[in-house]
């Protein structure tokens, strides 16, 4: 049911007051859940994080202290110092002193300051972030030092310190949070491609650190490791509660030019009008509705109609009602599944979608280029202009011919979503993260054989751990798995993933973080089949416009990130064109 965000009842145009009758017209007022939840989630975890540490430093202060490897850290520390030169030791002073507590105080201070007064709109989710990941970090190793006394190496150290236990190391947890945490907003706020080295180059202060610290004698393997698990948990607890998506990677800006396709009216030649906001209730509270609200008003869209997505219906049948009410913008506030069953809906019409990123996935958010705090999503687009996008449609058996705007397919890719939806549990948690965990899990899904039939060509027999069908390129992480795949090309891409052994996973993910795509023909794959020339490798590629793939047996299918039924058969096409989206200026 469409609601303001105040919780009152809101009228789409087309439909009479009076429809609704009975229909509470009060609410109360409610503290943002994401503040108490944010809190919640810190305190709890933390506690948890502490006692996690603690535990383990018990345990090699105790009972574990007579096994390998911690029988070996002697000589570790008595090899380092034997080691020792001039230079060496003036490269390690450099490296200890990154970690050194006036040093983080000051990096951070000033690190929190850029973020708050550099931008236009202060980021303080990110300040807060960094601020607070470093603290509790110092916070979780005072405890530790109270709680487990371990003395420090044997050797001659080339430092003084102070009367604390040697596990875990200060220095080297303090590190992984601050520059750690600076890696994962270089990460997620910096565009171009030298946004990975940057957020590489910081990722590895902390080992240099931890490297300095065991060259100099002040602490064992284990307190440096430790303190890499200190500093990185710290940040895993707090970037999930505070930033805007947990942990996310913005894309790089997509590396196709600003889609033009059929002609769409100017910015200029619109006029607000009516809009729906179709969200998705777990993962938008009450503060983002409060904030959207504010930026439709902003724009000249007064009385939005907010209306929840549900299980039985994530966003289709909201799309399809608020147009067929008189809506002139849609807005999509949830993740790729919400806005795969909105893109459905509005597949063919000519109301823009504004998209707003509030799921785990993002894949179409992040291969656009668009922000991932959803406030500064919905801006942005409203400051943008239209285009036509293509979308895919799909059907098979136990299949609805749907569309899909990310991405669909079968094997390794929907049983690693299978395995991450498991209720929910693991990517409430983790965030996107949750999908890596998953991979690593279902790395040994059987191999299919399948028939591959690509625009009316002879149909090529495959074997394969994955078949991807993708409308865009770039998965979370920022790992690109389709480097041609355009949205607005008028054509879909293929990737069939067949790694046999530890070199076919070597040469494959080689393939895959190379972007570089070698696309035969389909009509040269199956003469070189015929002949027993194939030399295919582990991975391949292909573009489309229609493709009819069938499984010798049921296999596990997804749809936009979203687990779908068991089956034998997919067939895709693309329809180009078929969804207008409004998309940020590029000089926004």
């Amino acid at each position: 049911m469409p609601t303001t965000v105040s919780g009152r009842p809101a009228d789409l145009p087309g439909e009479r007051p009076g429809d609704r009758a009975g229909v509470a017209g009060s609410s109360r007022a409610t503290v943002p859940r994401g503040i108490g939840w944010s809190a919640g989630w810190i305190s709890a975890l933390i506690v948890c994080q502490a006692a996690l540490m603690v535990g383990t430093g018990l345990l090699i202060t105790g009972p574990a202290r007579g096994l390998w490897p911690l029988t070996v850290e002697d000589k570790v520390d008595e090899g380092l110092e034997r080691i020792r030169t001039g230079p060496l030791t003036e490269l390690s002073s450099v490296a200890s002193e990154a970690g050194n507590t006036p040093t983080v105080i000051a990096v951070a201070l000033l690190s929190c300051l850029g973020l708050l007064l550099i931008p236009k709109l202060p980021m303080w989710r990110q300040a807060g972030f960094l601020a607070l990941a470093v603290s509790l970090q110092s916070l979780v190793f005072l405890v530790i030092t109270v709680a487990v006394d371990r003395h420090r190496p044997d050797v001659h150290r080339l430092d003084g310190s102070l009367p604390t236990s040697s596990y875990t190391s200060g220095h080297t947890g303090a590190a992984t949070a601050l520059y750690g945490g600076l890696a994962v907003l270089a990460l997620s706020r910096l565009r171009g491609p030298w946004r990975r080295s940057v957020a590489g180059l910081l990722f590895l202060i902390p080992v240099a650190v931890g490297v300095a610290r065991l060259y100099r004698g002040m602490h064992h393997p284990t307190d440096v490791v430790g303190g890499l698990v200190n500093g990185g948990l710290s940040l895993l607890i707090v970037g999930r509660a505070l930033l805007p998506d947990g942990f996310v990677t913005a894309p790089p800006v997509p590396k196709f030019p600003a889609p033009t396709g059929p002609a769409v009216a100017d910015r200029s030649e619109r006029q607000p009008g009516h809009a729906a906001v179709i969200f998705n209730p777990t993962l938008t509270d009450q503060s983002d509705r409060d904030a959207l609200q504010r930026v439709l008003e902003r724009h000249g869209y007064d009385a939005p109609a907010f209306m929840e997505t549900t299980a039985d219906d994530p966003g289709g049948g909201q799309s399809a009602d608020a147009v067929h009410k008189g809506a002139t913008l849609v807005v999509v506030c949830g993740g790729d599944g919400t806005l795969g069953a909105a893109a459905d809906a509005l597949a063919g019409s000519e109301v823009p979608l504004a998209l707003v990123p509030c799921g785990t996935g993002n894949l179409l958010a992040r291969n656009l280029g668009l922000p991932l705090s959803p406030a500064d999503a919905l801006d942005a687009a409203l400051r943008g202009t239209p285009h036509r996008f293509d979308l895919g449609r799909i059907e098979g058996d136990g299949l609805a011919a749907t569309h899909f705007a990310a991405m669909s397919g079968a094997g390794l890719d929907a049983a690693m979503l299978d395995r991450a939806n498991d209720g929910g549990r693991t990517k409430s948690v983790l965030g996107w993260p949750a999908y890596a965990v998953a991979v690593l899990r279902v790395l040994r899904t059987p191999r299919m054989s399948l028939s591959i039939r690509l625009d009316d060509t002879p149909a090529l027999r495959r074997t394969a751990r994955m078949v991807l069908i993708g409308n865009i390129g770039t998965v979370q992480g920022g790992m690109t798995l389709l480097p041609d795949a355009r949205p607005d090309d008028g054509r879909l891409n293929l990737l069939i993933l067949d790694p046999r052994g530890l070199g076919g996973w070597i040469r494959a993910v080689w393939t895959l973080l190379r972007g570089e795509a070698t696309e035969p023909s389909p009509i040269a794959a199956v003469a070189e089949e015929e002949d027993g020339r194939a030399d295919r490798g582990p991975v391949e590629f292909f573009t489309f416009r229609r493709a009819e793939i069938t499984f010798d047996t049921p296999q596990l299918r997804e749809l936009d990130g979203d687990p779908v039924t068991r089956g034998r058969r997919l067939t895709a096409e693309v329809r180009p064109g078929a969804l207008t989206m409004l998309l940020p200026d590029r000089g926004n």
